[in-house]
């Protein structure tokens, strides 16, 4: 994690009213071993470019030609892309219209030295950002130590694993949770995380490279025991590349390295591809499960505990074991205008944002209600967003996307 005041909170990666539903920022991906699908239309009703992807049961390469002609537009030769042109960070070059997410399969590239070296994308807030709360901002609960989650993650915690992205300041890493996908019950290649682990906001774009590691590191090796692991030990059930990544328009109209904006968004849904092939099964099958979303999720007042997931980078933690907290929720609200967030009580630092918020809903069964998004430079507390509307928008164009594949 980078250098901050120690007053400042940390955007954990690598808040009044309620607004109206807006459009979802559509990302349409390359994927080369998936073919295309149809459009969509975002959340508001107004037309965006859609041009999704479905894994090949072949898993043959196939680069469906309307991406193929738009990269060739942007003047991108995928042979150089893959190579490492994917590196150039150029303003011009780092595309932030929707349509304009590329995010092709290079094969290999996230090895294990790759993944155990990538750092956590900290935001900072100063004091001055949380002061909009108009009275619904609760005391700033007691510190909760984080607990070590038991091996095997795919047991005792099927659903998560981490995300890693390549950014600007070099490779980084987030966490995310394997959601249900209304349109493939039971075969869902669906993840859950935060927005800022797949673009950069108001003043970037967004995120390449963009792979879902589930149950990273299952056997919670030690960190001298991960410098020698192969790529088997430490993604067991492979690797995915996104295909489409969405997240709120709020979160890229205001979002950033600093300041609150855009917290209350802070959400993503991403669409996953084998990067080896699958065997025909999706990632829900492979890793035993997939979590309900709760979109109607109760106010803080009437929740009794939330547990967080994630893999915290910045120190004590070195990103390679999974951690949970549980606690009752407060309520933190970041500008007038936002939704207030949840706020639990938690140590964990950057790289576990965008890790699942999960809730015992009314028939005992777990349920994601919110995600890590925002905490202090000195770890104590955690906030994520509550998801309405909005988030749910983001969601099912997702999952209408891909829903005749």
């Amino acid at each position: 994690m980078r250098s901050i005041r120690p007053s400042s909170v940390v955007r954990r990666g690598g808040g009044g009213g309620r607004r109206t539903l807006v459009a979802v920022a559509l990302a349409s991906a390359l994927a080369m071993t998936a073919t295309a699908c149809g459009g969509d239309d975002n959340a508001s009703g107004s037309p965006t470019a859609a041009a999704g992807a479905g894994a090949l049961g072949d898993g043959r390469a196939r680069v469906p030609g309307d991406l193929s002609k738009k990269l060739r537009e942007h003047g991108i030769d995928m042979d150089k892309w893959k190579n490492g042109a994917w590196k150039n960070w150029d303003r011009d070059d780092w595309l932030r219209e929707a349509n304009d997410f590329i995010n092709p399969i290079i094969k290999g590239l996230w090895d294990p030295d790759r993944m155990r070296d990538a750092d956590d994308p900290a935001k900072s807030v100063g004091d001055g950002d949380l002061s909009g709360d108009q009275g619904v901002t609760d005391p700033t609960p007691q510190p909760v130590q984080a607990q070590s989650v038991r091996a095997p993650y795919h047991v005792n915690a099927a659903t998560s694993g981490k995300v890693f992205f390549d950014a600007p300041k070099g490779t980084m890493v987030c966490s995310a949770t394997v959601v249900q996908d209304p349109a493939h019950p039971g075969k869902s290649n669906l993840i859950w995380t935060a927005g800022h682990c797949v673009h950069a906001g108001k003043k970037g774009g967004w995120y390449r490279n963009i792979a879902f590691v589930p149950s990273y590191n299952n056997q919670s090796l030690s960190p001298a025991e991960m410098k020698t692991a192969s790529r088997a030990e430490v993604a067991p059930y492979g690797v995915w590349w996104a295909d489409s990544a969405k997240t709120s328009q709020q979160w890229i109209d205001g979002g950033g390295e600093t300041g609150g904006n855009g917290a209350s968004y802070d959400f993503a849904v991403i669409h996953v591809t084998p990067e080896q092939g699958s065997g025909g099964k999706s990632l829900e099958e492979t890793v035993g499960g997939a979590l309900p979303v709760d979109f109607d999720a109760p106010a803080a007042t009437d929740v009794q505990s939330l547990t967080a997931s994630g893999y915290p980078a910045a120190a004590p933690f070195n990103g390679q074991r999974l951690y949970q907290c549980t606690d009752k929720p407060g309520r933190l609200s970041i500008a007038k205008a936002d939704p207030t967030m949840y706020r639990i009580g938690c140590t964990m630092t950057g790289g576990s944002s965008g890790g699942g918020w999960v809730e015992a809903g009314g028939d005992g069964k777990p349920t994601l209600v919110s995600n890590t998004s925002i905490g202090p430079a000195s770890s104590g507390w955690l906030a994520g967003p509550r998801l309405g509307e909005v988030a749910k928008g983001v969601y099912d164009s997702v999952s209408r996307q891909f829903a005749g594949n």
